[in-house]
């Protein structure tokens, strides 16, 4: 049976135009992707999902009863995957720092850099070389999630430009929360990421981690 997954992207602070591609990309990548933009969803039963996905989500984005529900749903052992925005999500809501990790601060400008891979063995990241050349925004978060993390990629910053977190800058993490398990790459602002190989084996990966799935 295939994983089944809902795919939320709504957004109520800044929209990012590649959202209609990382949606057509993760149908393509083995998923049955319920898509949606409407708060409601996650007021509904999540048990019939392998792993939420928040998909560059922006601002408050859900209702206390959302906010309630994903909290249950990730504790009782569902998955959770934040991409690139999901960490500028739910800022008023404690517990979803927590969840995916840290917190969007500011990024520099769209450009090339290097991603240095720590972990070669997770589903995420082991298909990618040692240091992978990619193109994107470099979010820096207001603290560094590193200790309460697991750490998978970390940006090198000498490789761009405007970089502010210094030598250990994480990127790519995945953690437990109760029962759950949750990932999340800061990697995914513009629609060609979604049309790259390995960045798209790259969400794959995380995102059947998360769901408990075999890789």
């Amino acid at each position: 049976m295939t994983a089944r997954i809902l795919v939320y992207t709504r957004t109520t602070a800044y929209r990012h135009d590649s959202i209609p591609a990382g949606v057509a990309a993760l149908r393509t990548l083995g998923f049955d992707v319920d898509a949606t933009e409407d708060p409601a969803a996650l007021e509904a039963p999540l048990d019939p999902y392998t792993a939420v996905v928040f998909l560059s989500t922006s601002g408050e984005v859900l209702t206390e009863t959302g906010r309630a529900g994903l909290r249950a749903y990730v504790e009782e052992g569902g998955g959770f995957a934040g991409v690139h925005a999901a960490a500028c999500t739910e800022y008023d809501w404690p517990y979803y720092g927590e969840l995916l990790g840290a917190r969007f601060a500011r990024h520099p400008a769209y450009q090339p850099g290097k991603a240095v891979i720590e972990d070669r063995d997770h589903p995420a990241t082991r298909h990618l070389p040692a240091v992978w050349e990619f193109t994107d925004e470099w979010y820096d978060f207001r603290d560094s999630p590193r200790g309460a993390v697991h750490v998978l990629a970390t940006a090198d910053e000498s490789s761009y430009d405007g970089g502010g977190m210094g030598a250990d800058h994480p990127l790519v993490w995945c953690r437990e929360q109760g029962a759950g398990r949750v990932f999340y790459t800061a990697l995914g602002h513009a629609c060609e990421a979604y049309e790259d190989p390995d960045f798209r084996a790259h969400l794959r990966g995380g995102i059947r981690w998360a769901a408990g799935l075999p890789d």
